[in-house]
């Protein structure tokens, strides 16, 4: 019976992680109402998860504002240039789409691969920002050659970031649509940045050099 209540009782240790993640969701989302802080939310998300991957962090809120107060600058103005860069996509998706011929096709594959590029650029970026120091267009071409380089991992993170809103449009009834929301609210987002973060922690294991025993925050240079 003592083994059952015991704290180190994995149903416990992953009922607590749970709590974490909905706390560390509700403050992203929160965080994230202005819009304009939509990065440096997402940043701090991702510091606190890569964190939690590796047990590192048990101070949820403290840790989460820390980054955001860090990184704010930085991860404001990068939210600016992905709003506007998102912006002119889809206005040129729409009028390629009203377009006819051969020639729209041949710019709907274009856009379609600038797309993609856009997308696996997005989900490195604030992970970089919030465990690497660089200047934001080293973050950029950073996020550029990771996602390239290692291809299967971003695979694999585009589908489990595309996975809530894939459930979303493709639930048979508006209760299911209910209920997906609902689990987005509440802890979605931050369980998608905890398995990213999974594979990130791979990832960034590469860029530190051996002798550093993972510090918090390091420096990376353009690749």
């Amino acid at each position: 019976m003592g083994r059952i209540f015991n704290m180190d009782n994995k149903f416990f240790i992953f009922m607590g992680r749970v709590g974490d993640l909905i706390i560390l969701n509700i403050l992203c989302l929160v965080c994230c109402i202005p819009v304009i802080t939509i990065g440096a939310s997402l940043t701090s998300l991702f510091y606190v998860t890569l964190k939690m991957v590796r047990n590192e962090e048990s101070y949820i809120v403290r840790s989460f504002f820390k980054a955001f107060r860090q990184n704010f600058r930085q991860a404001t103005i990068m939210n600016i240039i992905f709003l506007v860069m998102s912006v002119i996509l889809y206005m040129d998706i729409t009028i390629i789409g009203q377009m006819g011929g051969i020639t729209s096709k041949v710019f709907v594959c274009l856009f379609a691969l600038i797309g993609t590029l856009f997308a696996m650029t997005y989900l490195y970026a604030y992970p970089i920002l919030s465990k690497f120091y660089n200047t934001i267009r080293g973050t950029l071409q950073n996020a550029i050659l990771m996602a390239i380089r290692h291809l299967p991992y971003t695979i694999i993170m585009l589908v489990i970031a595309a996975l809530p809103f894939a459930g979303f449009f493709m639930a048979p009834s508006a209760r299911f649509q209910a209920t997906v929301l609902m689990l987005m609210f509440f802890v979605g987002g931050a369980v998608v940045a905890y398995l990213n973060s999974i594979f990130l922690v791979k990832i960034f294991d590469k860029y530190i050099p051996e002798e550093t025993a993972a510090p918090a925050d390091e420096t990376i240079s353009n690749e």
